[in-house]
């Protein structure tokens, strides 16, 4: 086989202005030969270029992410952008439940609205999280290997981890006793995620919260009195749910990598 001269070679690799015969020829013959592909990449033409090129591109192969970008990646593991307004909306409603015990007196006898509305309100938070119509990477998270118990015990832990303050200090500034809120509340969340994982996050969240208000808020305000379930007796009762209901969400966590858990 006849191979095509070093300096034909050279003058293709340095760009020199050849007749076009020659360049055809040239990157045809190139197409089956190894040996003067291999004579073409030892070139010094196209290794300069090659430095040139990589000399070019090497610094932004090195890019370091400034710490906000890493934080706010970070950030993005533990809670989604969907769930802020929902945080703020749970704060205003702890805000007027405040200011109704301060200016308008509690509803009922022993029982303050921190009280009445403080359970449900982070089972709002986390309905939020899993909400299919509100998040628009639902259907991107939902086929991540981490969509399933793990990534909503995350999101259940940073809606806990903001509301709880806010409810502690609305419970300090009513005289609403800490384990009278707190027990129920962690009793709703393991309860919505218990039966999550038969029916959806979401519809087990909005279930629970109608049982609440139809249940225990409506009949507690009607009719002025004191009601067992948010009374101290029931403590340890709320401790047991908060404990059965954590237990099943552990068995049953295979549950959850199901696209209707997410619903």
């Amino acid at each position: 086989m006849n191979h095509a001269s070093a300096r034909l070679i050279t003058g293709y690799a340095r760009g020199d202005d050849l007749p076009g015969d020659q360049v055809w020829a040239l990157e045809a013959h190139l197409e089956t030969c190894g040996l003067c592909r291999e004579a073409l990449a030892n070139a010094s033409e196209v290794s300069s270029l090659v430095e040139s090129v990589w000399a070019g591109l090497e610094p932004s192969l090195t890019y370091h992410a400034p710490p906000a970008r890493r934080f706010a990646r970070w950030l993005g593991t533990w809670a989604t952008p969907v769930m802020l307004p929902w945080l703020v909306m749970i704060g205003l409603i702890t805000v007027v439940a405040v200011a109704f015990d301060h200016f308008v007196g509690t509803p009922t006898d022993g029982v303050t609205a921190v009280q009445l509305f403080a359970p449900v309100l982070p089972v709002l938070g986390v309905a939020a999280s899993w909400a299919r119509g509100i998040d628009p990477a639902y259907e991107l998270v939902a086929a991540t290997p981490r969509a399933g118990l793990y990534l909503i015990f995350r999101r259940t832990t940073a809606v806990l981890a903001v509301l709880l303050p806010v409810l502690l200090l609305a419970g300090w500034l009513t005289g609403t006793g800490f384990a009278l809120w707190l027990l129920p509340s962690l009793a709703f969340t393991s309860g919505t995620l218990a039966l999550g994982g038969l029916i959806g996050v979401s519809r087990a969240a909005y279930t629970l919260v109608a049982l609440w208000g139809a249940v225990l808020v409506l009949p507690t305000v009607a009719q002025q009195g004191h009601t067992f379930a948010l009374s101290s007796a029931a403590l340890p009762i709320w401790a047991g749910i908060f404990a059965l209901t954590s237990v099943i969400v552990a068995l049953h966590k295979g549950a959850f990598t199901r696209l209707g858990a997410h619903h």
